[in-house]
């Protein structure tokens, strides 16, 4: 049997949720777009922790592993929220390399640095998303979501700086 690609629809499902449902529809919208990128940078994240190379391999490898585990809560915390709503989460590897707003994984990645910016470009793009996110639910009228993207938004502003304290040296300060 061959796949064949289906651009995805969301079904909603009865909910005594009081958020009116175009609220919900607007929502479910964005946590779902939010759900694709979540995954591709969970397993981008996965990417970079398998194939690490070089002098910080160690360090490198742990940290990788733990970023992506936390991003592993938040696709299910974007997911249970998407289904919260009365909407179906759309979370399959497929239905997010579709739909992600991050670039692909540089397979030609070798050493840490390599695999460090290729990271904190992508780290930074889906803050960039996160925060978008933040504004269009909050003014939407879902503050939950909206804080639940603030508490995403702290965790991947922190981890972009982790990135980012790695690529920063004595000759690029001045």
């Amino acid at each position: 049997m061959v796949a064949t690609p289906t651009k995805s629809t969301v079904r909603f499902y009865p909910t005594r949720n009081d958020l009116p449902t175009d609220v919900r529809e607007q929502v479910v919208a964005i946590l779902n777009k939010s759900l694709a990128a979540t995954l591709d940078l969970k397993t981008q994240t996965k990417q970079a922790h398998w194939n690490v190379k070089g002098k910080d391999f160690y360090q490198l490898h742990e940290l990788f592993d733990e970023m992506s585990g936390e991003m592993e809560e938040y696709v299910d915390m974007v997911a249970e929220r998407v289904t919260a709503l009365g909407g179906t989460a759309l979370g399959t590897a497929r239905m997010a390399a579709d739909e992600s707003i991050l670039p692909e994984y540089p397979v030609d990645a070798i050493d840490g640095n390599e695999h460090v910016m290729a990271l904190a470009d992508r780290y930074a793009a889906y803050a960039k998303h996160v925060r978008a996110a933040i504004d269009a639910t909050d003014a939407a009228g879902d503050a939950d979501t909206a804080d639940l993207y603030t508490e995403i938004s702290r965790t991947i502003d922190k981890r972009l700086w982790f990135l980012e304290s790695h690529l920063i040296s004595r000759d690029n300060l001045a």
